[in-house]
């Protein structure tokens, strides 16, 4: 039986902390030039659209651009080994759930958000002069014409279904491989019909990047609490409802993978969060063994010592 101690110990993780920032930065770059190309006024893009539809036809162009970036991220040779997570939020609800180490949450926070404005930054060396009008503001998350309070509740709304959807289909062995695809659907679907009351964020390292070249702090508060709060709240009712469907074992208890990744790469290629899993496990079970048969390693401080003394 693997125990404890032949499970690799946790260790920090850089390639997949450097992916995520390449990630996250990706999709900034890409966020920040089609915002300057689909809403700067002096743009013809923006204009043979306006004249299509609107300004919502704008946000419905944005939202299937960003939608794909997203997707085209998570189903990358390099996404499939970090999780493309591109979110603190995203990343602390796993944590949350046991599926992730606190040392590469931290990790994977601190890449996000450094990674974030990396983007940004690259992004204005890229578009210049046009990335800060005042149409476009480093695509500046900020609240819509109904308030911080709706913004807020929106987020918060927005970010709780986001996680509920991955967390949902990320468990399933038939949907699984579809986890990508609709968090990318739904990413497009908000874009188009729920920024105009928050901007559509769901992100903190998302607008902090933003924020920080644009130096438009104001708002940013909505945008670390209301993401953070529903992704958390929709992991309590997904661990919830998991310790339920342990008391029902007719009901397939079946999970394809560590359900941490929005598409999880084949069978032995390296998972940080599957060697976490393993690891949580294995120490779950030797703590159930009598304690003359257990590895020391699993003991809490201090009682291997003593069973030595007696």
């Amino acid at each position: 039986m693997e125990n404890a101690s032949t499970v690799p110990r946790t260790r920090l993780h850089w390639p997949e902390y450097l992916i995520e920032a390449g990630a996250i930065a990706t999709f900034m770059v890409v966020a920040c030039v089609c915002g300057a190309v689909i809403f700067h006024p002096g743009s013809l893009v923006h204009h043979a659209l306006g004249a299509l539809g609107g300004a919502w036809v704008q946000r419905a162009v944005m939202g299937v651009l960003m939608g794909l970036t997203l997707a085209a991220i998570v189903y990358s040779p390099w996404g499939r080994r970090s999780g493309a997570h591109l979110n603190p939020a995203f990343t602390l609800a796993f944590l949350r759930l046991g599926k992730a180490a606190p040392r590469d949450a931290a990790g994977y926070g601190a890449a996000q958000f450094a990674g974030a404005v990396a983007g940004v930054l690259a992004a204005r060396a890229l578009v210049g002069a046009p990335l800060a009008h005042p149409a476009v503001r480093y695509v500046v998350t900020a609240p819509g014409a109904a308030g911080a309070a709706v913004a807020f509740a929106a987020e918060m709304a927005i970010s709780a279904l986001q996680m509920t959807l991955v967390l949902r289909t990320a468990a399933s062995a038939r949907w699984s491989r579809y986890t990508g695809v609709l968090a990318a659907a739904m990413v497009a679907a908000y874009v188009t019909l729920e920024s105009p009351l928050s901007g559509m964020s769901m992100n903190p390292a998302r607008s902090f990047g933003s924020a920080a070249v644009a130096g438009e702090w104001e708002w940013l508060w909505i945008y670390f609490a209301a993401p953070l709060a529903g992704m958390l709240a929709a992991a309590e009712r997904f661990a919830r409802q998991a310790r339920e469907r342990l008391h029902h074992p007719q009901q397939d208890q079946r999970q394809p993978n560590c359900g941490a990744k929005l598409a999880h790469g084949p069978a032995g290629e390296p998972c940080i969060f599957c060697e976490h899993v393993a690891r949580r496990a294995a120490a779950d079970e030797e703590r159930r063994l009598p304690p003359a048969v257990r590895s020391p390693y699993s003991m809490p401080i201090g009682e291997g010592s003593r069973m030595q003394a007696k």
